[in-house]
């Protein structure tokens, strides 16, 4: 009993202790909860290898906030639905919105944000280099979930601008990010693939006002095979961390075909970063040096300095868009996926040669403020995106294609990734949407997948929970 005793009062000794490693602190693991079904009948349709339901770069098809969790769709109609559901519930209740998807095309998502300032659910959809739609719920919505009724009455008019802001005719990846304040703010590309722009607009609860373009097209890119003159930034996210600084990875994705060692590969090329301490106004390098100011005439142009954390040429096939999170001290983390050297110099077909060879990658900036890449050792088996979710104890967990989830522990400088969960059963197409809002909320790592079909018969939409650490 004497050594029990001993023993105990050790590991309150590390728990109370700074500096001692926490005798609680847990390693990654997940535990399959439940699955719920949002949509017999979901629009499926193949293009650009992605659904439009799960493609997993929107910010956010799936989000938690006050104890509810919040989901949007296209259903077999082509009809905008928006669903909610108190945490742990079975049931969603469904609104239809007065808008129907204008084409099959995967990047037309709907991306959801939260005004905290007003307590206001907002959603943009469906824009592929062209306009956008926006529709905004009443205030308070979201702040009294429990006493207002959820019908298309507490939601407005679908608009083509914001509230009167038209921000541009060629709009793509919309991606709201709450601010530390409560105000909102949206991300987007202006332009098109290989010749596009990153901006911003912010909502303060009362109006919308666009603060303007922070990333350039322009400037010469030279590769071994060629060189490109236009370009645009691909972000791998936008997110707020603790101590309110705003961070950013992205890939660059060119113009011309010329910088490629084949015309079936594809043109994105490096690992950047940036990040901005003013909200988005100004971003910085790595070095802490201003690179670009959002609406000036300074933008974050391929040719600045500092910008890439991991070297890699056009000819590894890239994938733009994949994850990001930050930890609980304010450090980024990133997914990263391509298909690595040992598989050859030149990838001749992306899809193919991501499928057959594409790896997925953790890199992070440490505690000393040096950069890791550690390779997970799981092959993709897939053209497709990963995601990045790190837990209370700043587990990382990467949600791989058909919904696998792989899990590395900080404790090892997460170098001991491991597959937790194989995505038996779920018949996941590919990609899935994540819940980046719940692992706060209470633990659970909860995602949004479509089951395979073909062609344009629909199929089933679900929600699917898993326990954490806790």
């Amino acid at each position: 009993m004497r050594r029990r005793a001993v023993l105990a009062t050790a590991i309150l000794a590390a728990v109370a202790t700074p500096g001692i490693a926490r005798a609680a602190d847990l390693g990654p693991s997940v535990t399959k909860k439940s699955t719920t079904q949002l949509d017999a009948q979901a629009v499926y349709f193949v293009s650009y290898d992605g659904l439009v339901n799960n493609n997993s770069f929107q910010k956010n098809g799936l989000l938690t906030y006050k104890g509810h969790q919040y989901a949007a769709w296209y259903t077999a109609s082509r009809h905008a639905v928006v669903a909610r559901r108190t945490l742990g519930a079975t049931a969603w209740s469904t609104v239809t919105l007065s808008h129907t998807l204008k084409s099959d095309d995967s990047h037309n998502v709907i991306s959801m944000g939260v005004s905290k300032v007003d307590g206001r659910l907002h959603l943009n959809l469906d824009s592929h280099s062209d306009g956008f739609f926006y529709v905004k719920s009443v205030a308070g919505l979201l702040d009294n979930p429990a006493s207002t009724a959820w019908t298309s009455a507490v939601f407005g008019a679908v608009q083509t601008s914001l509230d009167g802001v038209a921000l541009t005719s060629q709009f793509t990846y919309p991606q709201f990010i709450a601010t530390p304040e409560g105000k909102l703010q949206l991300s987007y590309r202006v332009g098109i693939s290989g010749n596009g722009r990153n901006a911003l607009a912010e909502y303060d609860g009362s109006a919308w006002t666009a603060l303007g373009e922070w990333s350039g097209s322009t400037g010469t890119y030279t590769s071994a095979h060629g060189s490109s003159t236009a370009r645009n930034m691909y972000l791998h996210g936008i997110d707020y961390d603790v101590n309110g600084r705003l961070h950013s990875f992205f890939t660059w994705r060119e113009q011309s075909a010329a910088v490629m060692c084949s015309s079936g590969g594809i043109t994105n090329h490096d690992t950047g970063y940036v990040y901005s301490t003013d909200r988005g106004r100004s971003w910085r390098n790595d070095a802490g040096t201003v690179v670009g100011t959002t609406g000036g005439s300074n933008t974050v142009a391929v040719t600045d300095a500092g910008l890439v954390v991991d070297s890699l040429d056009p000819d590894h096939s890239l994938m733009n868009q994949e994850s990001q999170s930050t930890d609980s001290a304010g450090l980024p983390h990133a997914i990263i996926s391509y298909v690595p050297g040992r598989f050859g110099q030149c990838t001749t077909d992306y899809v193919t040669d991501r499928t057959a060879n594409g790896r997925a990658f953790h890199l992070r900036k440490n505690a000393s403020g040096s950069w890791q890449k550690t390779e997970i050792p799981i092959a993709l088996g897939s053209s497709q995106r990963t995601k990045l979710v790190l837990d209370t104890y700043d587990n990382a967990y990467a949600v791989l294609p058909y919904g696998r989830i792989a899990g590395a522990s900080k404790a090892s400088g997460y170098t001991d990734w491991a597959l937790l969960y194989d995505g038996g059963g779920l018949n996941a197409f590919g990609e899935v949407v994540v819940d980046e809002t719940r692992v706060k909320a209470d633990n659970v790592l909860s995602f949004m997948y479509q089951e395979k079909s073909s062609g344009t018969t629909p199929s089933a939409l679900h929600v699917v929970d898993f326990a954490l650490p806790a």
